[in-house]
């Protein structure tokens, strides 16, 4: 059981393309809209749960884990665009627009193909050795969501602290533009490692 708390923690705190998103909301002054946001990621950690721990690996074949990289990489790459877009105003920060929102979280975090290779030991592995099932599945399957919408949560909070400290608004401006360009470097990592790569190799 601790093992399945243990790896869950390792696979969701890590740094990612879901949880940079969060301390940018974080350093941006937008903590307290980016309730729906974090919502969103457990949302779709949850869905991801159920429906593998109960069909496993019946859904997701190699060709479905390419179309899921493929838009996933997409969506990163126009959320990147909406931070650079965005207007900064560190004075009143109530009034900014939202960087993300619900639909942004469950979204991103839906084709997120790492968030499905982190799910696939879970559900597959590690919950039929713990004779995790039915009612007990749903459980955990909760339970996990809970923690998954935290990891965005938990790096929202660092960037808010953070940007407490900040008082030039052009500083933050440029920790967007580096928000961007690691967003798009992921984008661009996951289009390699999960389209392109598996695309070559069947075609050879």
């Amino acid at each position: 059981m601790l093992a399945i708390v243990a790896y869950a923690l390792g696979a969701m705190y890590s740094p990612g393309p879901v949880n940079l998103l969060g301390l940018n909301v974080g350093i941006n002054g937008q903590a307290q809209k980016s309730l729906g946001f974090c919502l969103g990621v457990g949302t779709s950690m949850l869905i991801y749960l159920l429906v593998l721990g109960w069909v496993g690996t019946a859904w997701i074949n190699d060709e479905a884990l390419i179309v899921v990289s493929a838009l996933g990489c997409g969506y990163i790459v126009y959320l990147a665009s909406k931070i650079a877009r965005s207007s900064i105003d560190i004075s009143t920060p109530d009034n900014t627009p939202r960087l993300v929102n619900y639909r942004d979280g469950l979204v991103m975090q839906l084709l997120n193909p790492k968030a499905i290779v982190a799910t696939l030991p879970i559900t597959t592995l590690q919950f039929p050795a713990a004779g995790i099932e039915g009612v007990s599945l749903v459980i955990w399957a909760l339970g996990l969501a809970v923690l998954a919408a935290g990891a965005p949560g938990s790096y929202i909070l660092i960037g808010s602290l953070v940007g407490q400290r900040i008082e030039n608004a052009n500083i933050v401006k440029r920790f967007n533009w580096v928000m961007v360009g690691l967003l798009v470097a992921v984008a661009l990592s996951i289009g390699y490692e999960h389209v392109w790569v598996p695309l070559t190799s069947m075609a050879t």
